[in-house]
């Protein structure tokens, strides 16, 4: 007596295979369904000669039936029917696995990003705004700390679009080049503004600081300075309340403090805006206190030190953004609680005796891939098999095949009983893979290997 999964086997896949369609479930199932369509030569002394229909299949082999029942306890529907005159099987099932594959089953997270665009939209807006105000008042008073400013805006308005370039581009979908998604695209882009903060705020800033130390004059209509400053801090501000908010929520969505957030949380774009534009309101505070010290003292030269003053304060900005993008893209761990969350559930599961090599590595915001390799405890898997599709009836197999005293007999119930061990197997993989989704629902990726602890030298 043949094992179900043979039968599914050679009546799908070692059956001559005239062609195949793939599409929605039939009835208009959901999105996940899969619906297959396959033509199969009516010359094949297999499956189909021996059940001219799959319904006496099912009928003529209780084992079968049982798997296809205790299939629905593994989150697997299926309805089965054979075409008589046009030889023609049809097989739906909504899941994420196959009967004839262990596949690995993907739960698909959509991250939210709606803060995060809230935040950049807003940045982008008001540092053109600011960039306009400043570049007016730079062009009618020559101070070296107000074109401090002026650099400043420019390289925060050009950091803002890429911040939400890289936003777009991390939502594209897996591809056969990129598997894994291009999530990590984000962590790019900010590094590259975080570069381009450096170069352009931090370097520029400082160098025309530092030139005109020898060479300064108090600037004309302090004025205008003072008001576009004070009105540069108001824009500012408001774009800096809502990059806090936005940093808050993601900080709450992942169960974290603000301050384990900023320098350990998974989205980089909020925690970018919101650093810029704190440095960028303290950047205006640090510009009127020089003018208001030119014009107490007389002395110009607090306006190119304010300038140098602001070059260090993006400067610092810039590195921590560079160190934040610079661990994301090497490749970090999730956190410590998600994974002690799933390694002590693995640990306490009756089908795993020891675990070996376990990594995680994050693969965007909010997303992670886990790997493991598992010494399975052999007879938990077995006794969990044989409770799906029923001890008797092997019993009954090796007791017949006992009986014959035929050797090819007991090797043919040997072989079919040991080809469904090894499908057990698959199948408690697949369940753990599941429940670790379940459990850490950012994880994306499961890989979980088995592990031979006697054979060390392989």
């Amino acid at each position: 007596m043949q094992s179900p999964h043979r039968l599914f086997s050679r009546l799908l896949l070692r059956s001559p295979v005239k062609g195949y369609s793939r599409g929605t479930s039939v009835g208009g199932g959901g999105g996940g369904s899969l619906h297959l369509l396959l033509q199969l030569d009516e010359r094949n002394d297999g499956c189909v000669e021996a059940n001219r229909s799959f319904s006496s299949l099912i009928r003529s082999n209780p084992q079968l039936r049982g798997f296809l029942l205790s299939s629905r306890g593994l989150g697997v529907r299926c309805s089965v029917s054979l075409d008589r005159d046009t030889t023609s099987l049809t097989d739906s099932f909504s899941s994420h696995r196959s009967f004839f594959t262990r596949a690995k089953q993907v739960k698909r997270i959509e991250i939210n990003d709606q803060h995060s665009q809230r935040a950049v939209t807003t940045a982008l807006w008001c540092n053109f705004l600011v960039f306009s105000l400043k570049f007016g008042v730079w062009w009618t008073s020559s101070s070296h700390v107000i074109m401090a400013e002026v650099v400043h805006s420019v390289a925060d308005f050009a950091n803002q679009a890429l911040l939400a370039y890289g936003l777009s581009s991390s939502r594209r979908a897996p591809d056969a080049l990129h598997p894994y998604g291009y999530s990590k695209e984000r962590f790019v882009w900010s590094l590259i503004s975080a570069v381009g903060i450096f170069c352009l705020g931090s370097g520029a800033t400082i160098v025309n600081g530092v030139q005109n130390l020898w060479t300064s004059h108090p600037p004309p209509n302090m004025e205008y300075a003072a008001l576009v400053i004070g009105g540069s801090f108001l824009i500012e501000g408001a774009s800096l309340l809502v990059a806090i908010q936005s940093v808050k929520k993601g900080a709450a969505q992942e169960g974290m403090t603000i301050r384990d957030y900023i320098w350990r949380g998974h989205d980089p774009t909020s925690v970018a805006v919101m650093t810029e534009d704190g440095a960028a309101v303290t950047g205006l505070a640090i510009a009127a206190a020089s003018l208001v010290a030119v014009k107490v003292t007389g002395n110009p030269i607090y306006d190119p030190i304010g300038s140098i003053v602001v070059g260090n304060l993006l400067g610092m900005v810039a590195i921590f953004l560079i160190q934040r993008n610079r661990h994301a893209l090497i490749g970090r761990a999730m956190d410590d609680q998600d994974m002690r969350k799933v390694l002590h559930f693995l640990k306490n599961d009756s089908a795993v005796d020891a675990l070996y090599d376990c990594k995680s590595e994050v693969i965007g915001p909010g997303s992670f891939r886990f790997k493991a390799e598992i010494d399975f405890n052999g007879q938990v898997v077995v006794q969990n098999y044989l409770k799906r599709t029923g001890r008797e009836e092997w019993a009954k197999q090796f007791r017949e095949a006992a009986k014959r005293g035929d050797d090819s007999a007991m090797l043919n119930v040997m072989s079919n009983y040991g080809e469904e061990v090894v499908t057990a197997l698959g199948s408690e993989v697949d369940r753990l893979e599941k429940e670790i989704q379940e459990l850490v629902p950012g994880i994306q990726h499961v890989d979980i290997e088995a592990h031979n602890p006697i054979d060390q030298s392989l």
